[in-house]
């Protein structure tokens, strides 16, 4: 059990709620708006809880003993946790045991997995494991962003790349209108996520204390003990030969294991779609 990690995650969490977003009753009389702290009051989480003030304070301090399945489940419903959030929890309160050194060596990267990263086409594509390592790629990959091959093992890996690179995968990239930040965000979640599964984990740990020091949003979002993804990212990159593309990066987790699958788009028709698919076949070599 991590118990300063669990307080921060529920002190966080309590936070964020909006008084004046919760259901009539659940909060005191008259107290929606007359608030010196944001979110909720410790004992509104208590009462939405089903448990004593005090021992949620305990809770929030530190200085708890660990929580019960049925105390979780409470919390979570009471903080209105998102699946994500309540596994995080459960992680941070020593119910789902942390992976034992032997669980946290990579396995290879299944072959059903690679059949499908190399059918992808003009689809740029690469998989990483939970530390944001880059395992395998395609040629579309390759073509886009970077040879991966020629890059030393410890420096494929995502987040490092970014702060290599500036902020993303490519040098030339930002964050589409709107989206700015989100892959830093998105970062933030998964390494959040990843260090709950693998507690003491001395790379991580580096990985992160490394990107925190180069990137704001990154460590607003570490700090915020955000662990919901952001689904999909929109970037524009402007590329040395086809110039500026915009293009939507999507992640899908591999079913029954730790990996996803990152992959980069445009829209079909778009200028953008065209120039990745001229990019695409001129890598590709001929049969």
């Amino acid at each position: 059990m991590s118990r300063r990690e669990l307080a921060d995650f529920l002190r966080r969490r309590r936070e964020a709620l909006h008084p004046d977003r919760m259901p009539a009753g659940a909060v005191h009389p008259h107290g929606r708006h007359a608030r010196r702290t944001p979110g909720l009051r410790r004992e509104e989480v208590a009462a939405l809880a089903g448990m004593s003030t005090s021992y949620y304070e305990r809770l929030e301090q530190a200085r708890a003993p660990r929580p019960s399945p049925q105390v979780l489940t409470a919390l979570g419903t009471a903080l209105r946790l998102t699946a994500a959030e309540r596994e995080h929890l459960a992680r941070l309160a020593g119910q789902i045991p942390p992976r034992t050194d032997e669980e946290a060596v990579r396995p290879p990267v299944p072959e059903a997995a690679l059949r499908l990263l190399h059918r992808l086409g003009p689809l740029p594509a690469y998989l990483v494991d939970e530390r944001e390592n880059i395992l395998a790629w395609n040629t579309a990959a390759t073509a886009l962003i970077t040879d991966f091959g020629r890059l030393p093992v410890p420096e494929r890996n995502v987040v490092r790349l970014a702060v290599r690179l500036g902020g993303t995968l490519c040098s030339a990239a930002e964050g589409a209108e709107g989206a700015e930040g989100d892959f830093a965000r998105q970062s933030a979640a998964h390494l959040r996520a990843a260090s709950a599964r693998l507690p003491g984990d001395r790379a991580l740990g580096e990985l992160v204390n490394e990107y925190a020091a180069h990137d704001a949003d990154f460590l607003t979002g570490w700090r915020s003990h955000a662990v919901d993804p952001v689904p999909a990212l929109r970037k524009r990159l402007r590329h040395p030969e086809l110039g500026e593309l915009d293009l939507e990066v999507q992640t899908l987790l591999v079913p029954g294991t730790e990996l996803r699958l990152v992959l980069y788009s445009a829209e079909p028709g778009s200028a953008s779609a065209a120039a990745l698919d001229r990019l695409c076949a001129a890598a590709t070599p001929a049969p």
